[in-house]
């Protein structure tokens, strides 16, 4: 059953860890600190890139692989920039030391833009993972 339902798992869990780590805060001494201008919004792409990604491939994987793939792609990447509009306002609602950043927005659906590519160019048939067909 864990095999049928890989990426929905995978994607479920993806959020959850996202959302963990965007309202929660975190002692500035317990996280390493490396200096590296702009990391926190490469960070933020990565997050949202992978959101797309897994939720391209959990909405195929649960059966609605009769939808067509642009549609699914549309649909996860509105969820992708809404989730990431919401969770940004709650850190400036819901968090003590957090604040909503509007170029977080910007690299969140930069980062959803462009797993909504990867997932198109897997799905293609130009690339040899054909077995996501």
């Amino acid at each position: 059953m864990l095999k049928k339902y890989f990426f929905t798992i995978l994607f479920i869990g993806w959020v959850v860890f996202i959302t963990t780590l965007s309202l929660f805060s975190f002692e500035e001494e317990s996280i390493p600190s490396i200096d590296i201008p702009h990391l926190d919004k490469l960070v933020h792409f990565t997050f949202y890139f992978g959101f797309t990604a897994l939720g391209c491939l959990s909405f195929r994987e649960i059966g609605r692989r009769n939808t067509p793939l642009k549609n699914v792609i549309v649909k996860i990447i509105l969820y992708a920039i809404v989730y990431g509009i919401i969770i940004e306002v709650l850190q400036g609602v819901a968090t003590r030391d957090r604040e909503p950043d509007l170029l977080d927005v910007l690299a969140n659906s930069l980062g959803a833009l462009c797993g909504s590519f990867a997932v198109k160019y897997i799905f293609s048939g130009k690339t040899p993972l054909k077995w996501m067909k």
